[in-house]
């Protein structure tokens, strides 16, 4: 046995460092804030261009899908964080927080408390903006969210292009409507990262005795004593004591994973690979949720683009003018531009997202065109599919078997492929000819629906998006209740993107820090902190 605390925190990723700020602003509370991965010192953690080396492997667990069977067995490189901040530390900075409908789902689902007003005080809470301050936005939260400072002359041609099909121009896609086209807003702060890690605790680091915050440090197992989670195992150092809770902000792949060593989850799995059950929840590691992204990618007719600053001399030159001015490709996120809207006219609210990448072969195996290109990405917001993540083996250190059962619903596949022909379509119109001189991929020779679904099982990818495997809910069934209390086992609550109960239709971080800001206040209500 080791120190005892009040709280133990297992993640310090989008959730997990908003949690430890937030309850160890009082001082007669002891916090511990446990991150497997390392610190974020790195400068690429920082400069708003280096997530284009972050899905290559810089913060990340390394880890992959299980072959895709939908997919023709396609194996899908799954980038998950391992550094503090977690996603918000590696991801492209994009501010965007689903639809209002998504929220008013959950709570006609029977989430009490988590419909869009509900939520909506938490979102502004969070927030920094630099440019809304209104119903929808708030100013002075820990979290920088601004206008980007570094956009080309491309991203108002595809503006219009997309005006050419009739998309709307959308100067706020996080306030009264999502539809249409603009530019994002960014988890940045005077042209730098806004992580969480930063945000939250960079301003109090050494300012709390109450709060300790270990990097490295890999949690074996959460610790349950009749019906009750009582503290964690630590990988060369033993049981670490949660006087009042443990708070389990792994993700939605962490989470599962770590129930799932620790005994807690579907008890033929554990049973078959050997471990003892501590509790049969079938549930941990199901619902898995994702946004698969298939994307267009066109060579331009000149540098309209930054691809060409990844050959060294111009990269130098692209340090030197951000060092100088703040501006220019390191500036940039580098996929700050992009909108929402329909794959099904019926849908209830826009279900296709897209980014306009300025460069080709940004992320990890997508291809670069030599002489400069540019990509639009699309990603379908509403799978109907449901995957899983589960256990390769009893080993801690083993990689776990994520599955996120792409396309397991044909309809996933007829809208993702709706989606992708949008992209074409924008990339082609009039707007954007002086800038694009061919598509590349899939390219003219894609025709036929066979072609389309051989291009995807070719070149698909994760829009880093997981969410679902904690499930949260008012039944029986459900892995959280809506207090985020874990069902069946006291003292143990799970504050992440796993409990969505749908994933919401964009990207998630802001949401996973939405969630550790809700969260905080339930654990502190519960306590009287």
């Amino acid at each position: 046995m080791s120190d005892s605390y009040d709280f133990i925190i297992v993640g310090g990723g989008s959730a997990g460092c908003v949690l430890a700020a937030r309850l160890s602003e009082n001082a007669d509370v002891k916090v511990l804030l446990l991150e497997a991965g390392g610190r974020d010192w790195h400068p690429l953690y920082h400069l708003p261009a280096g997530f284009a080396k972050m899905t290559k492997g810089i913060g990340s667990w390394g880890w992959q899908t299980v072959p895709q069977k939908h997919m023709n067995n396609m194996v899908v490189r799954y980038t998950q964080a391992k550094v503090i901040g977690g996603g918000s530390s590696i991801n492209a900075q994009i501010y965007t927080r689903g639809n209002a409908l998504d929220y008013d789902e959950w709570r006609q689902r029977g989430c009490v408390g988590w419909g869009y007003e509900d939520v909506l005080p938490y979102f502004k809470k969070a927030e920094d903006n630099d440019t809304f301050n209104d119903r929808y936005h708030g100013q002075g939260g820990p979290l920088g969210v601004s206008k980007p400072v570094a956009p080309l002359p491309i991203c108002e041609a595809y503006f219009k292009a997309a005006g050419e099909l009739g998309i709307p121009r959308n100067y706020d896609m996080t306030g009264e409507s999502q539809e249409g086209v603009g530019y994002y807003q960014l988890t940045q702060r005077h042209v730098r990262r806004s992580s969480t890690s930063t945000a939250y605790l960079g301003p109090i680091r050494g300012t709390r005795p109450n709060l300790k915050v270990r990097t490295d440090a890999q949690v074996l197992r959460i610790v349950v004593e009749r019906g009750r989670a009582v503290g964690v195992e630590l990988a060369g150092e033993g049981i670490l004591l949660a006087g009042k809770e443990v708070l389990l902000s792994s993700g939605a792949i962490g989470s599962p994973r770590l129930l799932q060593l620790s005994g807690i989850g579907p008890a033929d799995h554990l049973s078959d690979l050997g471990i003892d059950v501590v509790f049969d929840q079938p549930e941990v590691g199901s619902n898995l949720q994702d946004h698969m992204d298939l994307f267009v990618i066109a060579e331009c007719t000149g540098p309209h683009t930054y691809d060409k600053y990844a050959k060294p001399q111009w990269s130098a030159i692209a340090g030197l003018q951000y060092l100088l001015t703040k501006t220019g490709p390191v500036a940039s996120s580098l996929f700050e531009t992009g909108g929402f809207w329909y794959a099904d006219k019926n849908a209830r609210s826009p279900d296709i997202q897209f980014h306009l990448g300025l460069g080709s072969g940004i992320e990890a195996g997508v291809e670069t065109m030599k002489q400069g290109g540019v990509t639009l990405n699309s990603a379908y917001l509403r799978p109907r599919s449901r995957g899983s993540v589960r256990l390769a083996s009893l080993d801690p250190s083993a990689a776990p078997l994520i599955d996120p059962n792409y396309w397991a619903d044909p309809y996933d596949r007829e809208m993702s492929i709706r989606g992708l022909k949008l992209a074409q379509e924008i990339m082609s119109q009039n707007a954007l000819k002086p800038y694009v001189k061919a598509e590349r991929l899939p390219g003219p020779k894609v025709k036929s629906d066979q072609e389309y679904f051989e291009y995807a099982c070719s070149h698909a990818k994760t829009d880093h998006h997981p969410a679902g495997t904690c499930r949260m809910g008012p039944d029986d069934r459900a892995v959280v209740d809506n207090e985020l209390r874990f069902n069946g086992i006291s003292g143990l609550r799970v504050i992440d993107a796993s409990i969505m109960p749908t994933v919401v239709s964009a990207n998630t971080n802001a949401t996973a820090i939405m969630i550790g800001e809700k969260g905080a206040d339930l654990v502190r209500s519960a306590h009287g902190i």
